[in-house]
């Protein structure tokens, strides 16, 4: 293989796993690392986090490109994807994978021993989540844990110990919130989720009670926010972040309806990418105006 048809499978590799969608969780893990550094965590820390998000992102997208290629072959929504296509080799997608894991594995090795000995727990939760919807609706939630995992592991990785209820809370959040924005999502799967079989919240309760349920759970997760705010008392700067957050999960719940789901990428891609990146900015940023009192 030629480095230009290496490089040709890697970008195509890149677009399969929506490599630029890493924006949802990674701003959470670096909110997870400041907060615990009370500052900013050392050059070694940021590189090995990121690359420890980076491995398990890119990872936990390839094997579940590869699991579900026949699924994904039958549904119309996806069936452009690059696997069932064949413009890219199970082959390729299986080595990327092994790549993905190894990388990962190396960094919480780096970063310190418990998220190395956490490590394997990681890995098998966001590896999971493609077998999720064969068995049970709350495939959601097992999505939302995946990317819950990420602030509490940097906190970790920083302090190397979990002693704080701080960043729990804050993979509560991110939790509920993934859980919310999924049902969302899953809502334009409805009648081929029915149809093939799988489980989800929209094909057990239907639309128009999923569109409810989505409200409930991010609700719960602009409940949790509070009470983050509440536990660090970081001030004007987050109360922003706090407002900011609670306004675009209204607006993204009044972009999607039970009779119209044109706006479902909006509400899903658009609207979710800020919510990670304002929060950040915000509990980020009060981490340091405070240091500077």
């Amino acid at each position: 293989m030629t480095m230009k048809t290496f490089g040709k499978k890697l970008r195509t590799t890149l677009e399969m796993i929506k490599f630029e969608h890493t924006v949802f969780a990674l701003p959470f893990a670096f909110l997870g690392a400041v907060l615990a550094a009370n500052g900013l965590p050392t050059l070694w820390q940021i590189v090995w986090i990121t690359a420890a998000m980076f491995g398990a992102r890119s990872a936990a997208m390839t094997f579940n490109r590869i699991i579900d290629r026949k699924i994904d072959a039958e549904n119309p929504r996806t069936a452009n994807r690059e696997l069932p296509t064949g413009k890219l080799s199970v082959s390729f997608a299986w080595a990327f994978f092994i790549a993905s894991v190894a990388l990962f594995l190396l960094a919480s090795y780096e970063l310190n021993w418990l998220t190395f000995a956490l490590s394997p727990a990681a890995l098998l939760s966001v590896l999971g989540y493609s077998y999720a919807k064969r068995f049970t609706s709350l495939a959601h939630f097992i999505l939302g844990w995946s990317l819950a995992i990420s602030p509490t592991a940097a906190w970790i990785a920083v302090r190397g110990s979990l002693d704080s209820e701080v960043p729990i809370l804050l993979s509560l959040l991110v939790m509920m919130w993934t859980a919310g924005f999924d049902v969302l999502y899953a809502c334009q799967d409805f009648e081929f989720d029915k149809k093939a079989g799988l489980r989800s919240i929209p094909a057990r309760f239907g639309i128009k009670n999923s569109l409810t349920i989505a409200r409930v759970f991010h609700a719960q997760a602009f409940f949790v926010l509070i009470l983050l705010y509440l536990v660090t008392d970081l001030g004007w700067l987050a109360l922003v972040g706090v407002f900011a957050v609670g306004a675009l999960m209204i607006y993204q719940h009044t972009l999607v309806r039970a009779n119209d789901l044109s706006q479902v990428n909006a509400a899903f891609f658009t609207t979710n990418a800020f919510v990670s990146v304002i929060l950040f900015l915000t509990f980020g940023g009060a981490v340091f105006v405070n240091n500077f009192r």
